[in-house]
């Protein structure tokens, strides 16, 4: 049996931010591009089609917002390449009874 890393979002200012980003359909497609792999924005801008000042906004907000993480490796030319890579696997939201349950599941690749 495998336990998955759950939480709860029970705060609602942070249930609206994160609900306004998943709202997104450039924050959707970016998560979803580096789920399973850590990838630089200028991958994730080719792979997707989305502009790569796009990507870097998006990425700012996810990052601020707890939903990425970010990690560096130094090209061989001696340049910073910055990697992303989802921090959470799966999100469920319910609405029931006018209350919204926010539910997210972490990624453990």
């Amino acid at each position: 049996m495998q336990i998955l890393n759950q939480l709860k979002i029970e705060e609602p200012e942070r249930k609206e931010v994160f609900l306004e980003i998943l709202s997104d359909k450039y924050c959707r497609l970016i998560l979803e591009s580096i789920m399973n792999s850590s990838k630089s924005a200028i991958e994730i801008s080719r792979e997707q089609k989305i502009p790569l000042s796009t990507v870097y906004r998006r990425i700012q907000q996810l990052h601020d917002s707890h939903m990425v993480r970010t990690s560096g490796v130094i090209t061989e030319e001696g340049k910073r390449l910055f990697l992303y890579k989802s921090k959470i696997k799966e999100v469920n939201t319910r609405f029931y009874d006018g209350k919204i349950t926010v539910d997210v599941v972490f990624n453990t690749n």
